[in-house]
């Protein structure tokens, strides 16, 4: 078990949040209960919370919800100078079970390899990893880093190859008529199957596995009974098989593989091929590793799923107990339903981080309830995020923040480890957004305009205001369609210009008239708005009317026609700025 690096200083007397709060979060109250129940399972020992990833294809950012659950709740018990173990589980000795679409070099003829452990598929081509299941691992454990997840990583690949589970395995062998027996309580009945003789065709057990038929294998249907353990097969190394027999004394299990014909008959007690199936492997683990807290998905919590019977069979089976686990809802993509990493572009943690540090990413998962579902924004709706973000961070710093925010807050910008890396000067992202786009990452350009902002404290250098102007000008590139990219005039739009009545070409004189008086970002936002009112015979600072609304949307548009060749844009001070003022006076026809 290789612990993950965090490149954080550990600070001493770290606060518990709860300690600045007069209101429990739902990370305090979880705390509270796991360390109650630690106390009372396994008093002086390390508190034990755990999380499960499978590497199966790219790992999305609904499945960091079964990460940042117990890391949050790990981490509060941590500041309260607790011993925790926050285990990671990489169920990379699952098997294969399709061809994940969307990856780049994977076609239909990776098929050949479904029924395989995941660490015995090749890595996609081009990849410098070992395996299938190290090449997705790879990127998840550098996204985890970059988050301040501190946990201990368990490869269950290591875990069955090397013997560690053979008592855990014997056990539940010995014991399979009341796993069959408990899992009989929960399956639902079914006619039986016609019989075939023709070996397992992959595709079949694909598309079955696709309609949720053989997604969570419990181990029945053997001809010589219920047998809760799938060896991998010694010739085609597929979990194809079937156990034909086995002998408690002496543990010689016997086996036939139905995709291959092989068969043989081995000792179980010398045996590292092989794994106990889903239902009976997840409870063997909480056993084993004394797992006090551990969420689930929606999937795993509903009646007969795998968290429900996996409970019955660690308190009958293994006398042990079930985790605390409450139930985590789904992590949607602005727009996108449900996500599965069965499917090929679903967002990943990594992608997530180009463009949004990682106390914001952090925020999302802790400031929902496990069981309150919430979208992660790729689109615009990033820009208005960020500005809750720095409402939030202005409140906190002038003790204004509602004490459950704040709560939330300390949890995004630091571990108890320390502090997350922050941008020392975290100007909008909408206005970072905006400027990159205008000056396609022109490094003079874009230091110009932001120094522009506030001409009394300039940037000294755009250093300053990273990491989030890289995550704007990544969100830029990547996430906004080219069509929608904002290019400025060459030239004036003359034909515009010739078109206006007076009332048009007294509002642009207005504005350039104001220009060098108001050239800062607060100085423009008064001027854009105030022009509308000085022709409505208003005061600059007067409130707005219905009517003054339209005439100002009226205004915007005019400028933006001819700044842009468009109707909408970026924020008009902004655009103003990142123009320039002799620029603008030449396409306002000045």
């Amino acid at each position: 078990m290789a612990r993950s690096s965090i490149q954080l200083s550990r600070k001493k007397d770290v606060p518990t949040v709860a300690q600045s709060s007069t209101e429990t979060d739902w990370v305090s109250r979880f705390a509270d209960e796991v360390i109650a129940e630690s106390e009372r399972r396994a008093p002086g020992k390390p508190v034990v919370v755990a999380s499960g990833l499978s590497p199966s294809g790219p790992i999305h950012l609904g499945n960091l919800r079964e990460v940042m659950t117990p890391h949050l709740v790990a981490d509060e018990i941590r500041r309260r100078g607790h011993e925790v173990r926050h285990l990671i589980s990489w169920d990379d000795y699952d098997r294969y079970r399709k061809v994940p679409a969307g990856i780049e070099g994977i076609d239909a003829s990776w098929a050949e390899h479904i029924g395989k452990p995941l660490t015995s598929v090749p890595a996609p081509a081009g990849s410098s990893h070992p395996n299938w299941a190290e090449h997705f691992k790879a990127a998840m454990t550098a996204a985890l880093d970059e988050l301040g997840v501190e946990y201990d990583g368990i490869s269950q690949t290591e875990q069955y190859t090397s013997g560690v589970y053979r008592e855990q395995i014997l056990h539940a062998m010995k014991h399979r008529a009341d796993i069959d027996a408990i899992l009989d309580q929960y399956r639902t009945k079914k006619a039986p199957a016609k019989k075939s003789q023709k070996p397992v065709d992959a595709a079949e057990l694909e598309a079955a596995e696709g309609s949720g038929a053989a997604a969570e294998d419990d181990g029945s249907g053997g001809a010589g009974g219920y047998y809760p353990y799938k060896p991998y097969c010694g010739q085609c190394e597929k979990d194809l098989t079937t156990v034909t027999s086995y002998d408690d004394d002496t543990t010689e299990l016997a086996y036939v593989c139905t995709a291959c014909g092989f068969g043989e008959t081995v000792r179980l007690s010398e045996f590292n091929r092989g794994k106990l199936v889903w239902k009976v492997d997840w409870p063997m683990r909480w056993a084993y590793e004394g797992v006090i807290f551990e969420p689930s998905g929606v999937d795993h919590s509903s009646p007969g799923s795998s968290f429900v019977v996996g409970g019955q069979i660690v308190r009958e089976v293994f006398d042990g107990v079930q985790p605390i686990g409450p139930m985590y809802a789904f992590v949607g993509i602005s727009g996108m339903a449900k996500m599965s990493s069965s499917r090929g572009g679903v967002p990943t943690p990594a992608d997530a981080l180009k463009i949004m540090e990682a106390p914001l990413l952090r925020w999302l998962y802790a400031r929902r309830k496990p069981n309150q579902s919430f979208k992660i924004a790729f689109d615009q709706e990033i820009q208005r995020l960020y500005d809750e973000w720095d409402k939030l961070a202005a409140k906190v710093e002038d003790g204004t923040a509602l004490p459950a925010d704040a709560a939330a807050y300390s949890r995004a910008v630091r571990t108890a480890a320390g502090e997350l890396p922050r941008t020392p000067r975290p100007l909008p992202y909408r206005t970072l957004a905006s400027v990159v786009d205008i000056t396609a990452g022109h490094d003079e350009q874009t230091i110009r305009i932001l120094s522009d902002l506030d001409p009394a404290n300039p940037l000294a250098s755009l250093d300053e205001a990273r990491p989030r102007l890289d995550r704007a000008e990544n969100w830029i590139t990547t996430q906004v369609p080219a069509d929608a990219r904002t290019v400025v005039r060459s030239e004036p739009d003359t034909e515009l210009l010739g078109s206006l009545d007076d009332q048009g070409r007294e509002s642009l004189r207005l504005l350039l008239e104001g220009l060098d008086t108001h050239w800062s970002l607060d100085g423009l936002t008064t001027l854009v708005y105030g022009v509308p009112k000085v022709m409505a015979g208003l005061e600059p600072d007067a409130k707005p009317t219905p009517e003054l609304k339209v005439a100002q949307r009226s205004f915007f548009a005019l400028l933006y026609r001819l700044l842009v060749s468009r109707e909408t844009g970026p924020r008009l001070p902004t655009l103003l700025l990142a123009v320039g003022a002799d620029r603008v006076r030449k396409l306002l026809g000045a």
